[in-house]
């Protein structure tokens, strides 16, 4: 799935699978638990492995492709799960 965001998203992992993030337009930074920051840029892609608490982030709009199971909550627990609108 392509999005675009800006701010942050919360802090969360995913228990059962890696979360793949190839950034598209802009840059994103990763913040991983315990480490510092990283920028990721356009044409860059990042993985996270699972059950690795992180959190994306951008400080200008960007767009990235997120690649993950079908069905996968994007906060890795459904009860917490943004909206994931079509358009």
């Amino acid at each position: 799935m392509v999005v675009k965001f800006q701010g942050a998203f919360p802090y969360h992992k995913h228990d059962d699978t890696d979360d793949f993030f190839l950034v598209l337009e802009g840059e994103m930074i990763m913040d991983i638990e315990g480490q510092a920051p990283e920028v990721v840029r356009a044409g860059e892609l990042y993985i996270v492995p699972k059950g690795v608490t992180h959190r994306p982030r951008a400080e200008a709009e960007c767009k990235v492709l997120l690649i993950e199971p079908k069905g996968e909550p994007n906060t890795g627990d459904p009860a917490t799960a943004a909206p994931k609108p079509r358009l």
